[in-house]
């Protein structure tokens, strides 16, 4: 019952007053940005969500768009701010994703969404973790996040997928309050840092 119909529920409710709450901060961080990165304002990408269809991840972005004299976009670690740090370090640079909550291309709590070039790339029980919508956090982010490996984190994410209920929705958005407070920030995904992945399907 909540799996089909209260966890949607829960995500609509929670979602839309978070955004009606933080409105203010919301406002402030897009005119900071504005400010201090330029336009555009949001970051998009394309992430895989529940069954693996494609969607659009909104973020606030955290690096500028400066370019080499050939017109090409310069590495990551230089287009990232002091300012983009902080950003992600602390995550609120993932709030605009509560807009993809409301719009149901994603869940408050789920496996974090992943590009969609690493679809061909899991094994069939990795690939389960689409079974449900992606979330903004998880349970691979409570419990570890970037220090674990890949195999490790879609561990987390099937045995979310088979053990999902309000309790365990519950608990895993209690940590990561409590993650975030503390400055550890649990659900940033930073692939232009972060280990790719390629894929176990060999290995398995």
């Amino acid at each position: 019952m909540y799996c089909r119909y209260g966890k949607r529920i829960l995500d609509c409710i929670a979602s839309l007053m978070a955004l009606i709450l933080l409105s203010p901060v919301l406002i402030l961080l897009a005119v900071t940005i504005r400010v201090i990165l330029g336009p555009p304002i949001l970051y998009t990408q394309l992430r895989s969500g529940l069954n693996g269809k494609p969607f659009t991840l909104l973020k606030f972005r955290s690096m500028t768009t400066a370019r080499n004299s050939k017109g090409e976009m310069l590495a990551d670690e230089e287009r990232m701010t002091r300012f983009g740090h902080i950003l992600r370090s602390t995550s609120p640079d993932e709030l605009p994703q509560l807009v993809n909550v409301l719009r149901g291309q994603m869940c408050l709590v789920g496996p974090r969404p992943l590009l969609p070039e690493y679809l061909p790339l899991y094994s069939a029980e990795q690939a389960r973790r689409h079974s449900v919508r992606p979330g903004l956090t998880g349970l691979a982010q409570v419990n570890g996040r970037n220090q674990l490996t890949w195999e490790q984190k879609f561990t987390y994410d099937v045995w979310y997928v088979d053990h999902v209920s309000l309790w365990l929705d519950l608990n895993i958005m209690l940590k990561t309050a409590r993650k975030i407070i503390s400055r550890q920030g649990v659900v940033q995904d930073n692939h232009s840092t972060a280990e790719k992945f390629t894929g176990t399907k060999l290995e398995q």
